[in-house]
């Protein structure tokens, strides 16, 4: 190996140590029960109608270790036909009656799949090396191994780090192929489509996007053999539908249209007082769908959500629908100030005549993915919600940014000292949240304590941190009665926390012990355990008057911890002009 490849192995072992720490040390989020029981299901049943909205891969990874190793699901009645949601009711199952085991239990499902994290990084490095240099590619590695949107996504047992890391290989591989056509370059193309396809939904924009990059790519190059690689593209693109197909055992692929169970209006009419299928009883209806049924619903369900529109979040705002411009704003709060910059060395690079970038095809390549998917994602604002949903896009933003490593003008030690400077602020800001990444926040939009000023949800609060509640509340016997609002899919009783929820709206202030989680200070409504077996349902900000008091402890950067005093709670309540505690 050389030099670079055996720095780059090098951060991805370190990243891997990092990952596999933070899993152990985080109690699942709100979507990770969902999807490791359906994995667990996919595997013991061999279907997959059960989980449909995002494709199988990356959680029958997660699941593939407790499949082996025994685990059983609970014995649940299920409605698995659309637009039912019924995973997250068999995830809560499998956590409820598992208890304190089941939490454990995810430790080596989210170790199962570090290898995608692995395999993100490598890609990077890759690509930036063969376009502008191997130090461009330790830079592109670098900048994904320390990414905190990577560190917090990549520890737990979802799809969209998977979905990044084979996205930016399926990527790399496409444009290996273009750069040297052949039949092995297209099989290995097309094998790398069907395993992002097969982790991302999303991805399916790259079955069109890739003819059109392939026609753009040929007509700048120019020269001959057009119908060879024709064929040689359309190879790779049947061979991602059957891998994508294959994944799914062939599972009621082909379908005719009418067959399709659809509830998105963009894929129904009005019949008769509820919607049927719009090809249904048209010149349509027998055609043959080459995907599997679950897949192509999933997608059209994911598209119900977006029409029926969810509250959603920015800056203090609650809304019934989402922003355009929400996931450029949480790039902006959610990425360190060190790699903004040099991505913005990398655009101010375009202009510069002494740098070497590779021809401008080949950066287009790099870049139509990511900019494809960030706008597909961006232009559907029936709600926005997670930041993550544009992850896969990133690894593509790290590769390009190697451009900066590029440039052999006359300012060249102090161009090199800025990108050393700018990484290792990225690298520094970054690291200093760990292992809480997923609430990390940068510098200037306040950083990770204030990170629920801008953003909620997965961005701060995804229930990752009650096991380190659970650490606080052991070494903490004079925080009794304890009083505890928690956001997240576990039943705190699981790992052992006795509590009583807080007062709720004018009941509060009250004196005592109380942690609430950040999305309930800021209104997030959710059903929270009751501390008997039972859960309510808060109202509106019915916890917002504890944004008036400091805490006096944190669990990471998602519960905050408050004692609050009479004088405290008499304080508060003068200023919300609530009566006095009697």
């Amino acid at each position: 190996m050389t030099r670079p490849a055996v720095v780059v192995a090098a951060l991805l072992t370190l990243q891997a140590g990092l990952l596999a720490w933070s899993a152990a040390r985080h109690s699942p989020g709100v979507d990770e029960p969902g999807h490791l029981a359906s994995g667990l299901h996919h595997w013991q049943t061999g279907t997959f109608d059960l989980y449909r909205v995002n494709p199988p891969l990356a959680r029958m990874a997660a699941a593939f270790p407790l499949w082996v190793g025994g685990a059983t699901l609970p014995d649940r009645r299920l409605f698995t036909t659309p637009p039912h949601r019924p995973e997250f009711v068999l995830g809560k199952a499998y956590v409820d009656d598992g208890g304190e085991p089941a939490v454990r239990s995810f430790t080596y499902a989210r170790w199962a799949c570090l290898p995608f994290a692995i395999c993100g990084g490598w890609c990077c490095y890759l690509w930036a090396r063969d376009l502008y240099g191997r130090p461009a590619g330790v830079l592109a590695a670098a900048l994904w191994v320390v990414c905190p949107t990577v560190l917090g996504n990549a520890q737990i047992v979802t799809s969209d780090t998977a979905g990044a890391a084979l996205g930016v290989a399926a990527g790399y591989a496409f444009w290996r192929w273009l750069r040297r056509p052949g039949w092995l370059g297209a099989a290995t193309a097309g094998a790398a489509l069907g395993l992002a396809l097969l982790c991302k939904s999303s991805w399916i924009l790259l079955l069109p996007a890739w003819p059109l990059l392939w026609a753009g790519y040929r007509a700048c190059r120019r020269g001959g053999g057009w119908a060879k690689q024709a064929v040689q593209l359309a190879a790779a693109l049947g061979l991602g539908v059957h891998v994508l197909n294959a994944g799914y055992g062939y599972e009621d692929s082909f379908l005719p249209l009418d067959r399709l169970r659809f509830t998105s209006r963009l894929l129904t009419v009005d019949g008769d007082g509820f919607r049927v299928n719009r090809f249904a009883g048209t010149r349509w209806a027998g055609v043959p769908v080459p995907l599997p049924r679950n897949y192509v619903e999933g997608i059209d369900v994911q598209k119900r959500d977006f029409e029926l529109g969810l509250r959603s979040y920015l800056r203090g705002e609650w809304r019934r629908e989402g922003w355009w411009y929400y996931y450029g704003y949480a790039l902006a709060v959610k990425t360190p100030v060190g790699t903004l910059a040099l991505a913005a060395m990398a655009a101010a690079s375009l202009f510069l005549a002494s740098s070497k970038p590779g021809a401008w095809p080949d950066e287009a390549v790099v870049l139509a993915p990511g900019l494809l998917l960030f706008g597909f994602v961006s232009a559907e604002t029936g709600f926005s919600h997670h930041y993550r949903y544009v992850l896969p896009a990133l690894p593509f933003l790290f590769v390009w940014t190697g451009r900066v490593c590029a440039y052999a003008g006359p300012w060249r030690a102090a161009w090199r000292a800025a990108v050393g400077v700018a990484a290792a602020a990225a690298a520094v800001s970054s690291l200093a949240c760990y292992p809480h990444s997923l609430s990390y926040f940068n510098e200037p939009a306040g950083g990770p304590a204030r990170g629920s000023e801008h953003l909620v949800d997965s961005n701060v609060d995804w229930g990752q941190d009650l096991l380190y509640l659970k650490g606080w509340w052991d070494d903490h016997p004079e925080a009794r009665p304890f009083h505890l609002a928690y956001f997240g899919s576990v039943d705190p009783r699981s790992v052992g926390i006795a509590f009583t929820p807080p007062p709720r709206g004018l009941d509060g202030p009250r004196p005592g012990w109380h942690a609430v989680s950040v999305n309930l200070l800021r209104g997030f409504q959710w059903p929270v355990a009751d501390g008997r077996g039972g859960t309510y349902f808060p109202d509106d900000h019915e916890y917002a008057y504890f944004l008036h008091f400091n805490p006096v402890a944190t669990a990471g950067y998602s519960i905050f911890i408050y004692h609050l005093t009479r004088e405290d709670c008499d304080r508060v309540r003068r200023e919300l002009d609530l009566p006095p505690l009697e």
